[in-house]
């Protein structure tokens, strides 16, 4: 039902509806304008031949400019006016379109951002909105008061001065909606060119400044800088090309109407001669040739810009249009009285990635019983996070049964399941942010709306060795740490997931190679921590250190995707399998550390 509401949303119309009114008057009070600027040339014209002729002296004059002057007021309310209203208007579809892309980015699953970058995605919301703003407030204005006042001048140059003169000066000018035509669809082309270019960019700049540690560190700076020179040379040539585009349609617009208006001055100024009109209309005839310009330049300018508007949202449809691959089930209740007690039970499980051919998991049957702690051990892609994710759902299984408390996971919501289940990953991510908002970051309720939160997150640190550190800080609880938290040691980073996590108090924890970058005295801390306060809740230990995985109730070991070794500690031992070589080889290395 979500995603049903959310395609009917790549349609604008539904945006363009909401402002409706807003647009109705922007309008009006555009046509207000316009109707006021085409009676100025019409005013000065009839002081022109009122003089000229002697009609009236400076007494009939005055009423005149008084005219003008109230064309003018009318003028300058009418575009504070229309501006407010339909840049208003603008402004807010574009905030809300902004609003429902990002929270439908939210509900995408982890295969959408596997195969999408972040610099692609940041451009969605910064060049591809700005040009759907751009197409619904500046190029509604322009489409609107071109028409409006070509119909209302060519109507003034008819009904005011001469039928002929207005077909001889006009004709030239219809050989600008031929042009039109072909630079919409040109401009199309080099505008979608132009904003895959710029995504690239985007994406090149993002990942190089995000991970400029490791090209300092492999002294790569030069290389980085020439691959970020090439895409910068490719967005200045599709820039290039949108302006060579432009370069070419601005001075034909520009030749064809001095056509017109020589056409004018030649023939409107034979008929002054000759009496058919007075030297007021030839001059009001020239000032209304001259607003003509501006609605033929503006039919380029809208091209340009509804074609830019085309290619974005075309992009931005794209979003809307894909689905989440995890879901709640239909009629699964919303789950706010359902708690997770903790035990799991796998059964033949088998799971191959969505974009991968080889299975990462194979036939994984194992039963952890609610408050138990399990170990899971295995080499580099033997599929321990696949597991994971699994549990999380982050991803669902193709073959076999995952069960939680004896029932499919499927069968419970997303929200309980992410509210029961607590997860430090091996990439630890810290929001730049205090520490005290970072580790507080998995609970509903705001520190500021419940002081006594500070306690307990003080609590948590201690039981994951971090208050120490953060004591030592200048700031204490309130440092504020760099973007994914790079002001901190690796240890660090792990020892704020692993508070951020126990703060939860959820059923099931997991830990996926949580504690890889502590020291040993450090890690039987926390892991003595651990025990103490997970009683009576699931545990899951994913690692590399038997240290960390001994005290476990059991261990599961992983090789190539299957369950290969099952037991407690000393079960393992005894077995003489991979789980004793790698015991035996830890504690040799640790000897020869001691020494």
């Amino acid at each position: 039902m979500e995603q049903t509401e959310q395609q009917k949303k790549v349609s604008l119309i539904p945006y363009l509806m909401k402002y409706k009114w807003h647009y109705l008057a922007g309008i009006v009070l555009l046509l207000v304008v316009d109707l006021a600027n085409l009676y100025v040339p019409r005013y000065m014209g009839d002081i022109i031949d009122g003089l000229t002729e002697g009609a009236f002296g400076m007494e009939g004059v005055i009423p005149l400019l008084w005219k003008i002057l109230a064309a003018g007021a009318a003028m300058m309310v009418g575009r504070f006016g229309w501006r407010y209203f339909i840049f208003g208007a603008a402004r807010g579809i574009e905030y809300r379109l902004r609003d429902d892309m990002f929270s439908h980015l939210e509900t995408l699953s982890a295969r959408y951002f596997n195969s999408h970058k972040t610099g692609d995605l940041m451009a969605h919301f910064t060049n591809d909105l700005q040009a759907v703003r751009m197409a619904v407030g500046p190029a509604v204005v322009t489409v609107f008061d071109a028409v409006v006042m070509t119909v209302m001048v060519l109507f003034q140059m008819v009904v005011y001065v001469d039928l002929q003169l207005t077909v001889l000066a006009f004709v030239p000018l219809t050989l600008v909606a031929v042009g039109c035509y072909f630079y919409g669809i040109e401009a199309k082309k080099r505008q979608t060119r132009r904003q895959e270019a710029f995504s690239s960019l985007s994406d090149k700049v993002q990942e190089s400044l995000s991970g400029v540690r490791v090209l300092k560190a492999f002294v790569q700076e030069e290389e980085d800088f020439k691959a970020f020179a090439r895409a910068s040379e490719n967005v200045k040539e599709k820039n290039l090309a949108v302006v060579k585009l432009r370069a070419v349609f601005g001075p034909s617009l520009d030749a064809v109407t001095g056509i017109s208006l020589l056409l004018t001055l030649i023939f409107g100024g034979k008929m002054v001669l000759a009496g058919t009109i007075s030297v007021g209309q030839f001059v009001a005839f020239t000032t209304y040739i001259s607003m003509l310009v501006w609605p033929m330049i503006a039919c380029g300018d809208c091209i340009n810009m509804f074609s830019q508007a085309s290619a974005a949202f075309q992009r931005i449809s794209c979003i809307f249009r894909e689905e989440p691959d995890i879901v709640d089930r239909e009629g699964i209740p919303e789950g706010e009285d359902v708690k997770i007690r903790g035990e799991l039970t796998l059964k033949d499980l088998t799971f191959t990635y969505p974009d991968g051919e080889e299975p990462v998991l194979q036939s994984v049957n194992l039963h952890v019983k609610a408050g138990e702690m399990l170990g899971i051990l295995g080499r580099t892609g033997s599929g321990k996070s696949s597991l994971a994710d699994l549990l999380l759902r982050v991803y669902d299984c193709q073959e076999g049964s995952l069960l939680v408390d004896g029932r499919p996971i499927t069968e419970f919501p997303l929200a309980v399941l992410h509210r029961d289940m607590a997860y430090v990953p091996q990439d630890n991510f810290l929001f730049s942010d205090t520490l005290e908002e970072n580790i507080a970051f998995g609970l509903e309720e705001r520190i500021s709306q419940n002081p006594e939160l500070r306690q307990r997150i003080r609590r948590a640190a201690s039981a994951a060795c971090i208050h120490d550190n953060i004591m030592d800080f200048p700031e204490a609880y309130g440092t504020v740490v760099g973007e994914r938290g790079v002001t901190l040691s690796g240890g660090q980073k792990q020892r704020s997931s692993i508070a951020r996590a126990l703060l939860m108090d959820a059923s099931v924890l997991i830990l996926d190679d949580s504690l890889s970058a502590v020291d040993t005295d450090t890690e039987e801390k926390i892991l003595e921590n651990l025990m103490e306060l997970r009683r009576g809740r699931t545990t899951i230990v994913i690692a590399h250190r038997i240290s960390t995985l001994q005290k476990a109730d059991h261990v599961a070991v992983l090789t190539e995707g299957k369950l290969t070794e099952y037991g407690t500690h000393e079960e393992l031992l005894e077995k003489n399998g991979f789980y004793a070589h790698i015991y035996e080889k830890q504690q040799l290395e640790q000897e020869l550390t001691a020494l």
